[in-house]
């Protein structure tokens, strides 16, 4: 499913036009200005209770290597954005 496939089936079961609908997923999703990519640069999680928590996970630096050379690399330290299904999620899934 495809953001607009996301924004169709929102109206759909809600009621809602599908220009409401769309802005609503954008508030929720947009990378640089959504409420969880907002959350998650500060650092807070979000955690939706039955289905899962958005959170940052801390990588730290390490030594990879260049696969066309072989030559070590240093990859420096990052945040990297997770989530992590809830039970629910799962157990829909299944």
């Amino acid at each position: 499913m495809n953001k607009s496939e996301l924004v169709d089936t929102l109206a759909k079961t809600t009621g809602m036009t599908k220009a409401d609908a769309g802005a609503a997923v954008d508030a929720l999703f947009a990378p640089k200005n959504g409420i969880i990519a907002k959350a998650l640069k500060k650092g807070n999680r979000i955690q939706i209770t039955g289905f899962g928590t958005f959170e940052t996970k801390k990588r730290k630096a390490r030594t990879g290597r260049n696969p066309r050379t072989g030559e070590k690399i240093k990859i420096a330290a990052s945040k990297a954005p997770a989530f992590r299904p809830g039970k629910g999620l799962k157990e829909a899934v299944k």
